[in-house]
């Protein structure tokens, strides 16, 4: 007796449908993904992290250089060109129309400046007559307030048109390193850095920018006034009576030997840390020497050659027909108008100056470590 033949299996056909499905899904995925790579910022995890690797790495070494056309960052590529506005300023903007503060224009038309101190209430009759200087010539003045005093500054009639900028007991480096960025600084021509206690009465900061441009000097200081000043440290800063500018001093002395053959501070390419003053393209280079954590700016003199933009024994100068007076009156950390506990502040002034020495010898290591580990820089002065 013959069985009949088995049903015809639906496993095989069921299998076979499955197949053509999971086939047809991949298919629309890889045609979505070759859409999706098509895309602009659309990258795999490989191409991601090397981007970043190769942005990390530029962002490890500064270039000063410009490019002529700017470049768009990741925080601008969403943006079109022309909306971008790169940097500001400190002019002080009115909140309604106003004729007069528009008409308000630099009266040379060739230089555009700032003139940033650090100041305290117990300065402020010298400070007014330097900030009625550079008004004068329109141009800008910020005062770093130390002592947490700025009501006391509002009767004179000049105090709206500065900027005022509070922080109880800091130094004017450590402002200069937070309000005084290269992007917010480069609508100025230069920056004045001064300390308060300086007499201005033979100074002219016209005058002065101009005989810096005609010079072609990016870092300098005003002489200072032999006969009046209570507080020379170093011969370099001496007003030279015979000159306009001078570069470098001549002293046969063992502990100093200069001569034509100086090529370093103290004999040539220094200033003093009391009133440097900076082109803006040496400001850029100094403002990334200053270190953010050592206030008191101890060491940075010698170094400031390195952001002349050339030779420093050329691009560095004291001019000597526009000069002032360095009257050497501490006042961080001493006693306000006030205080009737002088004793107290001398103690402070003794840990202020341990303190500065402290921070030399931190800049020095830290200067030295730079240059070993950096094995691409190369020592420009390096004879």
């Amino acid at each position: 007796m013959k069985h009949p033949p088995p049903p015809p299996r639906r496993c095989g056909v069921v299998a076979a449908v499955v197949a053509l499905v999971l086939l047809a899904c991949l298919q629309i995925q890889y045609h979505h993904l070759k859409v999706d790579l098509g895309k602009p910022g659309f990258a795999s995890a490989s191409a991601s992290a090397a981007q970043a690797q190769h942005n990390n790495a530029n962002r490890d070494r500064i270039r000063w250089g410009a490019s002529s056309k700017p470049q768009p960052t990741a925080a601008t590529t969403s943006l079109p060109r022309g909306i971008v506005e790169r940097h500001s300023d400190m002019y002080l903007r009115p909140l309604w129309e106003d004729n007069a503060a528009a008409n308000r224009k630099n009266k040379n038309g060739d230089h555009s400046a700032l003139l940033a101190m650090a100041v305290g209430i117990s300065q402020i009759k010298n400070v007014d007559t330097m900030a009625r200087k550079f008004l004068k010539e329109n141009y800008a003045v910020m005062l770093f307030h130390y002592d947490g005093n700025v009501d006391g500054w509002r009767h004179l009639e000049w105090s709206d048109r500065a900027i005022h900028i509070l922080a109880h007991n800091q130094t004017k480096w450590w402002f200069a390193k937070r309000f005084l960025h290269p992007d917010i600084m480069a609508i100025y021509d230069f920056i004045f850095l001064w300390d308060e206690d300086l007499g201005v009465e033979n100074f002219n900061p016209r005058r002065y920018l101009d005989i810096m441009v005609s010079e072609g000097l990016e870092i300098t200081q005003p002489a200072l006034d032999p006969d009046l000043s209570t507080d020379i440290h170093h011969r370099i800063t001496i007003r030279n009576k015979m000159a306009r500018v001078h570069r470098r001093i001549y002293d046969n002395r063992p502990s100093m030997n200069c001569s034509d053959e100086s090529k370093g501070p103290p004999c040539t390419g220094w200033v003093e840390g009391m009133a440097p003053v900076f082109s803006r393209a040496a400001w850029k280079c100094v403002w990334h020497l200053i270190q953010n954590d050592l206030i008191h700016g101890w060491g940075l003199d010698m170094k400031l050659g390195y952001c002349a933009q050339g030779d420093r024994t050329e691009k560095v100068g004291v001019i000597d027909s526009e000069y002032v007076v360095h009257q050497g009156i501490p006042s961080l950390g001493g006693p306000s108008l006030s205080s009737k506990t002088p004793r107290r502040s001398l103690d402070l002034r003794t840990h202020i100056r341990r303190q500065s020495s402290a921070e030399l010898e931190k800049f020095k290591e830290r200067w030295n470590r730079a240059v070993r580990e950096d094995e691409e820089w190369r020592d420009p002065f390096d004879s």
